[in-house]
């Protein structure tokens, strides 16, 4: 039986590394699948791939830090499907490595505005329709330095201890509102983003110090952050709220 099967599921940043790897996940569980995100080159390669797995898939253009788009995305969600029973908070960028005293206010802002602002856009939205429906499951993505700190990343670092935040205040909130608000925290996982951050084969050095982090002494891989988010997803977590789920290779353990 296919877990989210007939359920339509809401992702940002489902292009590429996780978000993709989740898409694909809810859409091979027979989710009808939403992508939300910008356009990128390889836009209508990977909605083939979500296709393969259930057709009733479709990509909505939007930048999460603005409230009107996201409000707009959300909109075109409940007329194409008639409602949202999952969403996925995942898009986020990384952004200029620097100390606090050097992070200029436009590296700070933008981090802050698509990493933060973003998730409580979307929420804000997701929530009001899922009111309306008596139910839904939100996820959002945090990351391990939603925890701990992390040297020269203290815009990533804040925005992600603060997803956390809100991801607890509105589990409490939203409980008798048949509404479960979760987070998942991943360690460092092979992604085009870590790639663009220059841990990568090309840094060997870099990569294999990222890597020495991890007790298991590896990355992990997008499709190990799609399991957490199917379970979190379907009624195999059904009392499961206001927690964050750490994916990371025991980087935490230590």
């Amino acid at each position: 039986m296919k877990r989210l099967l007939n359920k339509t599921a809401f992702i940002t940043g489902g292009l590429s590394g996780i978000g993709k790897a989740c898409a694909i996940a809810a859409a091979k569980e027979g989710a009808n699948v939403v992508v939300v995100d910008l356009p990128s080159a390889n836009s209508s390669e990977v909605m083939e791939k979500i296709k393969e797995e259930n057709e009733r898939a479709i990509f909505i253009e939007c930048d999460v830090s603005s409230n009107l788009q996201v409000e707009l995305a959300v909109q075109k969600t409940v007329k194409e499907f008639s409602g949202i029973d999952i969403a996925l908070n995942n898009a986020g960028i990384g952004g200029e490595a620097n100390r606090v005293g050097d992070m200029s206010e436009e590296g700070w802002l933008k981090v802050i505005g698509i990493n933060l602002n973003g998730v409580f856009y979307c929420m804000k939205h997701q929530l009001a329709q899922m009111i309306k429906q008596k139910s839904g499951s939100i996820i959002n993505m945090s990351s391990i330095l939603g925890k701990v700190g992390f040297a020269t990343a203290s815009h990533y670092v804040a925005a992600k201890h603060g997803v956390i935040g809100l991801t607890q205040s509105a589990a409490i909130e939203y409980g008798l509102d048949g509404i479960r608000i979760n987070a998942i925290c991943p360690g460092f996982i092979e992604t085009p983003l870590l790639e663009k951050a220059g841990i990568n084969d090309t840094n060997k050095e870099v990569k294999q110090g990222i890597v020495s982090l991890h007790p298991i002494k590896r990355l992990g891989l997008p499709g190990e952050i799609a399991n957490a988010f199917i379970f979190l997803a379907s009624n195999e977590s059904s009392f499961v709220t206001g927690t964050s789920i750490e994916v990371d290779g025991g980087y935490l353990a230590q």
